[in-house]
């Protein structure tokens, strides 16, 4: 279980709903059981993640030369403007630096993931996930898999 470090959490989370996380605000949370198992939703954001967004931001959210990380700022953001800065993107124009991150609200293969793709960074943020692969997730459940198919399309 190398990933973990020596105490588990279960964020935020309050009610699961057919094997997905809530916090009491109704935001999407991620869950890790005592013997290190996390959620399907954050298996998925941590592939989803590493599929999609690691190129700029680097590998496990730590940045790069390119983005930056995004561990400081997810310790603070909520689910509303995460899904708004992705959706629409984010341009930052100083003296120093112009910071361009492009709009992904038409890009399926991260909206139809994206609370999973949250809750993956929250986990890593708040320092309960460490920087590898789970080792070990619960099985994606038969919703999450019917979601899946209805947003992507079959297979």
């Amino acid at each position: 279980m190398g990933c973990w470090f020596p105490f588990h959490a279960a964020g935020q989370a309050t009610r699961d709903e057919d094997g997905r996380y809530y916090a009491d605000n109704g935001e999407p949370t991620y869950y890790i059981a005592q013997d290190g198992q996390v959620d399907w939703s954050t298996f998925n954001g941590y592939r989803r993640y590493h599929a999609q967004c690691h190129m700029c931001h680097g590998p496990d959210a730590e940045g790069s030369t390119f983005a930056p990380s995004l561990l400081a700022p997810m310790k603070a953001m909520d689910y509303t403007t995460f899904r708004d800065l992705v959706i629409h993107g984010l341009r930052t124009v100083d003296p120093a630096q112009q910071r361009v991150m492009r709009a992904m609200g038409q890009d399926r293969n991260v909206m139809c993931h994206l609370p999973d793709i949250y809750v993956y960074l929250k986990a890593r943020a708040d320092g309960v996930l460490g920087r590898r692969r789970p080792d070990n997730h619960q099985p994606k459940s038969e919703a999450a898999a019917r979601d899946e198919v209805a947003c992507l399309g079959n297979p």
